[in-house]
């Protein structure tokens, strides 16, 4: 296996130039400052950097001067971030670097992300946040216990391993049987004030919402739903995959989220 063109047993020195890394849980010395970190990190690579400029890259640089120990949670991610471009990385690793923020911050992270993609940089992003990698990946692969279920670019996997688009109805159970008995649609009712139709088309909205209309019964609040990322990856962690790839549901009485991870 090579990475980058090297092999990472025989050639792990020059590889290691080659590539950045932040930990989930990034520290660092608590008395400095992220412009002294940079400087630090550039003796270590044998580079010459402009702080600044690696600073305002990660939107950082209004704290250039400010003690690690004083940053706040998004700003040490960010701080991480710069030391992880320090040797101009052609490949960087990013393992959970929103975990714990806050929505702004994960959004500042998600800024500076985008950022280095345009400029060409291939980066491996380890999330539990499957909107977040919804948003930032060119290809996803969803993990269970170590083994990958799934992959492809995020609309691939949930075409895949999706329910389809659909449109939801708040009403009763006695809408969602005629609904179901006027037409051809496949109706599902959650037991509350659901009522799911099965989209094979986008006309098929027009067939249900006249039904509905027809039925002289009251109905609430409607939408077309689709599948994000999230769904699928419940679902495919909830389950085992057979000899077709079709998921069979497994209940083990566990929360599926802590199952498996994502990338």
């Amino acid at each position: 296996m090579k990475v980058l063109g090297l092999d990472p047993w025989e050639n792990g020195y020059e590889l290691h130039k080659k590539i950045g890394v932040i930990p989930q849980e990034f520290t660092f010395f608590e008395k400095a400052t992220p412009r002294e970190a940079i400087k630090y990190y550039a003796d270590l690579f044998g580079v010459r950097v402009d702080p600044d400029e690696i600073l305002k890259e990660v939107l950082l640089d209004d704290s250039a001067g400010v003690l690690f120990e004083n940053l706040s949670g998004g700003q040490k991610q960010k701080m991480g971030l710069a030391l992880s471009l320090v040797n101009s990385p052609e490949l960087l690793f990013l393992d959970e670097p929103t975990t714990g923020l806050d929505p702004n911050a994960r959004r500042a992270i998600w800024e500076v992300i985008r950022g280095l993609r345009s400029k060409g940089k291939t980066i491996i992003l380890t999330t539990h946040y499957l909107d977040e990698a919804q948003q930032l990946s060119d290809r996803v692969a969803i993990m269970n216990h170590g083994h990958i279920v799934a992959m492809g670019t995020s609309d691939e996997i949930i075409a895949e391993h999706g329910s389809g688009e659909r449109l939801e109805i708040h009403g009763t159970e006695k809408l969602a049987d005629y609904i179901k008995a006027n037409t051809e649609l496949k109706v599902d009712f959650d037991g509350k004030d659901l009522i799911s139709i099965k989209l094979n088309q986008k006309i098929d909205a027009l067939a249900a919402l006249a039904a509905a209309e027809q039925s002289g019964l009251d109905w609430g609040e409607i939408h077309t739903r689709r599948d994000s990322l999230d769904d699928v990856f419940v679902k495919l962690v909830s389950g085992v995959m057979d000899e077709h790839g079709e998921i069979k549901t497994k209940h083990n009485g566990r929360n599926p989220r802590n199952q498996g991870g994502s990338r």
